[in-house]
């Protein structure tokens, strides 16, 4: 048996107007930002899930509901800390995370190294273990017509 586990994380939010614009735990200053009951930060929670389904310990829904105001507006990379404490708990070691953010504007190129180190920062990895990509979709679908932003990102962990 195989120490190594892999997980796919995938979130969605809606775009609004009256939000900053969260991704990776950088502000991208855009004039609309994503609704949700954290910053929304799709990219991060994408993150947390893909983590959270290699250990098989659920997801972001079980362990920070929207129905408790304990995480309203909680910045997702204090979120992401806590996935990655609970993942060491368990023995488990992040070897990399792979993210992409799917949206059509704004343009994340200024951020991406920001948000690598927020996120490596967060799962106490080297930046070499995380990834940051980003694509549209050519203006098909929600993301496309810039309605809302959605990510997905794969997490290879370890258990020693």
């Amino acid at each position: 048996m195989t120490g190594l586990r892999i997980g796919h994380g995938y979130d969605v939010h809606r775009l609004t107007s009256g939000r900053k614009l969260i991704l990776g735990g950088v502000h991208v200053p855009w004039e609309l930002g994503l609704d949700g009951h954290s910053d929304a930060d799709v990219l991060t929670h994408a993150v947390m899930d893909a983590l959270l389904g290699a250990a098989a310990m659920g997801d972001i829904g079980l362990l920070f509901p929207d129905s408790d105001d304990a995480f309203l507006n909680i910045s997702s990379i204090t979120l992401l800390r806590r996935v990655t404490d609970r993942l060491a708990g368990d023995g488990w070691h992040i070897v990399n995370v792979d993210a992409t953010l799917i949206a059509q504007c704004p343009k994340i190129g200024p951020y991406r190294d920001e948000m690598r180190r927020n996120l490596a920062d967060a799962m106490g990895v080297d930046l070499a273990q995380v990834n940051v990509k980003a694509t549209t979709e050519e203006h098909l679908g929600f993301t496309g017509d810039g309605s809302g932003m959605a990510a997905h990102a794969v997490a290879l962990i370890e258990k020693e």
